[in-house]
């Protein structure tokens, strides 16, 4: 017994034979699932489930790993025991006819059952969980940077309402800058169900800021709402509508440090109308407030490892608050934080220095705050933006080590900078193009540098997502009930996960079109065809009003 101990343990412990074996249960293996609990759960379709381990898509090894957490799944990894253990025999027994081929073959046999196998599945389901989360970190990164890239509403006035039922709805009015002008609170649902007092707070409150959107959460209440909201614009003959926008997160950040600094006098469901009423204004500048996990535009987020799903969602904000760029006088520190060169305490003195010495007039005064020296200074100033300054290049994505170069091209085509600010250099790309090969040798420039700096003197101030469409505004609304299999519909995706994409077509309740309903051609992910914020035509394909439950299609 003491020798097939030994040889049990040396045969486990034989990198080859592990790695082997390995291969062959990757290959031939299956993940079964079996019910650990004796009743139903989110979980009931895993409680006879068996699939390969080669065809597991990642958002299954997530779910399965879950419920196995929670207690309502047992799951192992299973393969033929013939596989491997005709493996070892081949490998170690080389004489059958041999006195201690018995023990030898209760070895191999001891060995896999008792310490190969167990370890396998180990290392496998360790391995299986590694890349579905990277997969879903892939995935949770695209989608955030989709929504933080969505179109800003620019110039509009927004009146923010957080629905309830017992505390009431909060309303903030907004004005274009993002400063509150006025907070209210109605009382349009259950229990008070004052609807004649609260339309008469919201169209006092239209009339005299001229509110132009009424920005409603999407939480709860929030049809409710939306019925009311409806109704009581009807009378304004279409001048005002109304959006459904994600609390994803707002309950997150009314309630942090961050937001009481800001509105030290106002109560959390009061912050939240405020936010809501700003992520409609400006998603960037708004959602770089609250941490990226509580979005809400991810799967399975919690199950990721920490540290890996922040570096990953942190890369992702800090690339499109710099690819946006920020107004340095309007910008919040949350905001300015995430600029390159700017860390936290820089950018709380720039806020601090703003407030002391007024707006900034231009970007060169950046090198009077404390803790940004020159290297700060030229890692974060092609990033800030300084409008009506007194350096027009300021509110451009010129770098200041660039500015000669600009001002020797609208010299050379006889422009001056009150051209740049009066926006009179459109097509100047174009006359410069087959001058390109001269001015890159005279301005010792490269060409691809030269051409951003045209594409800047060209649209002074622009916004990289002035090209995409505006979020969706509505004036009426459709009920759950109302819905219909074969109504064309047109909707926003919310949200893109691995199995299909969750769809806002104008009821409480996003609509799932899934994977095989995206497309009349093969695809092997939504992302191929969609994107968070895209606009699409989807028709109904079926409803279950009773669980809430929506099926859409694009392929008709």
């Amino acid at each position: 017994q003491g020798a097939q101990d030994i040889l049990a343990e040396d045969i486990s412990d034989n990198a080859e034979y592990r790695k082997e074996i390995r291969h062959l249960t990757s290959r031939f293996g299956s993940l079964l699932c079996k019910q650990a609990k004796e009743e139903d759960s989110v979980y009931a379709n895993y409680y006879d489930f068996s699939s390969p381990l080669k065809d597991l898509p990642g958002h299954r090894i997530l779910a399965i790993n879950r419920g196995e957490k929670e207690e309502f799944l047992k799951v192992s990894v299973e393969i033929s025991k013939d596989l491997p253990l005709n493996y070892l025999f081949s490998q170690v027994v080389k004489d059958h006819r041999t006195p201690s081929a018995k023990i030898v073959i209760r070895a191999l046999i001891d060995g896999y059952d008792r310490l190969i196998a167990p370890s396998v599945e180990r290392e496998i389901r360790t391995e299986l969980f590694e890349k579905a989360s990277e997969g879903a970190i892939a995935l949770f990164s695209e989608n955030l940077k989709n929504l933080l890239m969505s179109a800003p509403l620019k110039g509009k006035t927004v009146l923010g309402l957080d629905p309830g039922y017992r505390t009431g709805c909060k309303l903030a009015v907004v004005d274009p800058t993002g400063k509150v002008l006025d907070t209210a609170v109605i009382y349009p649902t259950k229990p008070r169900e004052d609807i004649p007092g609260s339309a008469r707070i919201v169209r006092r409150l239209i009339d005299r800021y001229h509110v132009d959107v009424v920005a409603i959460g999407n939480g709860t209440a929030s049809k409710e709402s939306e019925i009311f909201i409806s109704d009581t614009i009807r009378d304004y003959g279409g001048r005002v509508k109304y959006a459904m926008v994600s609390e994803a997160g707002a309950s997150v950040y009314s309630a942090s440090k961050l937001a009481a600094d800001e509105f030290p006098d106002f109560d959390v469901t009061q912050r939240s109308a405020v936010s809501i009423a700003r992520r409609l204004q400006d998603p960037l500048a708004e959602l770089v407030k609250i941490d990226p996990k509580s979005i809400g535009v991810g799967q399975y987020q919690h199950d990721m490892k920490p540290a890996r799903l922040d570096e990953a969602l942190g890369g992702v904000v800090e690339d499109c608050v710099n690819a946006v760029g920020v107004d340095l006088n309007t910008a919040s520190h949350s905001l300015l934080s995430h600029i390159s060169g700017i860390n936290a305490a820089a950018a709380k003195n720039i806020v601090k220095y703003r407030e002391e010495n007024g707006e900034f007039r231009n970007r060169a005064q950046l090198l009077k705050v404390p803790k940004i020296g020159a290297k700060a200074y030229e890692q974060a100033a092609g990033f800030l933006r300084v409008s009506g300054g007194s350096e027009i290049l300021d509110n451009t994505g010129v770098h200041p080590e660039s500015y000669g170069v600009a001002k020797s091209i609208l010299v050379r085509y006889g422009f001056e900078s009150e051209d740049v600010a009066a926006c009179r250099l459109k097509g100047l790309s174009k006359k410069i193009e087959k001058d390109i090969p001269t001015l890159c040798t005279e301005l010792q420039v490269g060409e691809p540098t030269l051409r951003d700096i045209v594409a800047e003197l060209e649209k002074p101030g622009r916004d990289v997502r002035d090209d995409l469409p505006e979020p969706e505004l509505r004036s009426d609304l459709l009920d759950l009930a109302d819905l219909k299999p074969g109504m064309k519909l047109k909707g926003v995706v919310r949200n893109v996960i691995d199995f299909g994409a969750f769809v806002d077509i104008g009821v409480h309740q996003d609509g799932l079109l899934h994977l095989s309903q995206i497309s009349k051609k093969y695809i092997r992910h939504p992302s191929e065809v969609l994107s968070v914020g895209d606009r699409v035509e989807v028709t109904v394909l079926s409803v279950d009003v009773q669980k809430k439950r929506i099926s859409l299609t694009m392929k008709q």
